[in-house]
């Protein structure tokens, strides 16, 4: 699985879905510009001790993913429920900025692979890190949870 945050903002949150990208396995793609530095404290703190983990990968632009993918999905505000899409074994799960989300003209160019979890009207976004989550463990759900221990220990 790759996790892909186009434009991140925040420190905290991409450190968050650094730790998560160790502990589902996922690669996790940066696509610049950032809104900090790699080195700044609080993303490294937000990463805890996972970072020597992290299968970083750091891009110029979005364009240099889309067009390479068999399998991607967009995720947005706008689109159909994620529930009632069939993921494959190696998605590529895209998220925007926490600001303002994907490019609207990358939304309208890729709409058959636009979804969106569910929320309450009026609400605008959940935080970011939680809606990695969310998505990558329905795509790891759907397969089974691969690679990852079940019975808990």
């Amino acid at each position: 699985m790759h996790l892909v945050l186009v434009h991140p903002e925040i420190h905290s949150n991409t450190g968050n879905i650094a730790r998560t990208s160790v502990v589902i396995g996922a690669d996790l793609h940066l696509v610049k510009p950032l809104g900090f530095s790699l080195e700044d404290r609080y993303l490294r703190r937000a990463g805890l001790d996972y970072w020597p983990q992290v299968r970083l990968h750091l891009h110029e632009s979005i364009d240099e993913l889309l067009p390479m993918q068999e399998e991607y999905w967009l995720f947005s505000a706008h689109g159909r429920p994620y529930g009632e899409v069939q993921f494959g074994a190696d998605p590529w799960l895209f998220f925007g900025r926490e600001s303002t989300g994907l490019e609207p003209e990358i939304l309208q160019a890729h709409r058959e692979r636009v979804v969106r979890i569910p929320m309450r009207p009026g609400v605008r976004s959940l935080n970011l890190g939680n809606a990695v989550a969310i998505a990558a463990y329905e795509a790891l759900r759907q397969h089974g949870y691969p690679g990852l221990q079940l019975d808990g220990r």
